[in-house]
């Protein structure tokens, strides 16, 4: 494959996980961060358990491939539960840019570890679309000087940018030896383990103390048409309901996030780790959509120039 394959490969998955963001987001202020990524771990894993076991692969048979599959997934665990409280403390489409800048660092670890070296015009829309994304994550009160990041997830999501790099490159050299199913598979077993591990250790200690009678009850989240997202505090009608949507949100990112990391798996076996990192970094553009037209959210002017030069950065590294 060229680069353009790899380019649609890497957009077709920033689609993907820029509608997962949009669900997850619902999904963890629904259940909460934690319990909203196991679940979407195990719809995720039980997925590609089906295509193994359809296709007839098995699991890596060589240690150094099995090892550095189960480490890419216990690095996937911490920056999924990074992600999804990042998701949960918002706003969406704060959050969702900030993470994306992983995709600028994937460039940087790959040339600097991979030895992989992008053409002129690519650098160039590589700088563009981190500029974007870096303007995108931030508002500026004050000038430069008044300079912060756009929300309280952005903490959180610093660490599941760092997480995802890691994740990009270290995952590159197992696929291309073994293939993105077999290595996949091993990476998500070992992450869904990984945070069911977590939740049950979690759900061990004991519950914090209930808030005060005279304390708000925090507001509902409404979609743009005033339609609740979230049951309101106290609500005890139709309890199953509410449950079975719970589990329905989790089970939809689970799809949606698998069906990316399929093509971003295969990106990184048949194009460049560079390329892949960076087009499948593009999530936020969907992201922003969704945290304006159904969460209410109001991007700054800067945070909008910041989409358009994603937007943009496309085309130069289609053209590069």
């Amino acid at each position: 494959m060229d680069d353009l394959d790899g380019l649609l490969l890497g957009l077709s998955a920033a689609l993907g996980w820029g509608m997962a963001d949009t669900v997850a987001t619902v999904a963890s202020r629904r259940v909460g961060s934690l319990r909203a990524a196991a679940g979407m771990l195990l719809t995720s894993v039980v997925v590609l358990a089906l295509l193994a076991l359809l296709t007839g692969t098995a699991l890596p048979d060589d240690p150094a491939i099995a090892a550095l599959s189960l480490a890419c997934g216990m690095v996937a665990a911490v920056a999924y539960l990074a992600f999804f409280t990042a998701l949960r403390h918002g706003p969406i489409s704060v959050v969702s840019p900030v993470v994306s800048t992983y995709g600028g660092l994937t460039v940087v670890l790959s040339v600097l570890l991979l030895g992989e070296s992008p053409a002129p015009g690519q650098v160039l829309g590589v700088a563009v679309a981190t500029t974007g994304i870096v303007l995108a994550s931030v508002t500026f009160r004050g000038g430069l000087r008044g300079a912060r990041p756009a929300g309280p997830g952005v903490a959180f999501a610093i660490v599941a940018l760092v997480a995802f790099a890691a994740l990009t490159v270290t995952m590159a050299g197992p696929v291309r030896v073994a293939g993105w199913l077999p290595v996949l598979l091993l990476a998500r077993i070992a992450n869904t383990a990984t945070m069911w591990t977590i939740l049950a250790v979690s759900r061990l200690r004991p519950a914090p103390a209930p808030a005060p009678a005279s304390a708000p009850a925090p507001a509902p989240l409404v979609a743009s048409g005033g339609r609740p997202l979230v049951a309101p505090a106290g609500t005890t009608r139709r309890e199953g309901f509410v449950d079975r949507r719970a589990i329905a949100l989790v089970v939809a990112v689970g799809l949606l996030d698998v069906g990316a990391f399929i093509l971003f798996a295969i990106g990184l076996q048949v194009a460049p780790t560079w390329l892949i990192g960076i087009s499948s970094s593009f999530g936020p553009v969907v992201a922003v959509t969704a945290g304006v037209a159904l969460f209410g959210e109001r991007p700054r002017p800067a945070q909008w120039l910041g989409i358009g030069l994603v937007a943009a950065s496309v085309f130069l590294i289609a053209l590069g």
